[in-house]
């Protein structure tokens, strides 16, 4: 089964990218990047979305602290 991590992660690119060529061909609109900002503004949310929830499930509440971190966006 590990063998076939590197041909599905494969395959599921040519998909993804096939599914926007299609979409971009189909509606004559122009690709826009997100730029790495926004995957990292997603990433985050995501991350703290999941502690709140573990954090629920064990019991605890979770106060979010904004503090920049030296190295850390």
């Amino acid at each position: 089964r590990a063998r076939l991590g590197a041909p599905k992660a494969i395959t599921a690119t040519a998909h993804k990218l096939a599914r926007i060529f299609y979409t971009l061909w189909t509606t004559k609109q122009l690709y826009r990047d997100s730029g790495a900002e926004y995957y990292e503004q997603q990433y985050k949310e995501r991350v703290i979305r999941n502690l709140k929830r573990k954090a629920q499930e064990l019991g605890y509440t979770l106060t979010l602290q904004e503090t920049p971190v030296p190295g850390v966006s």
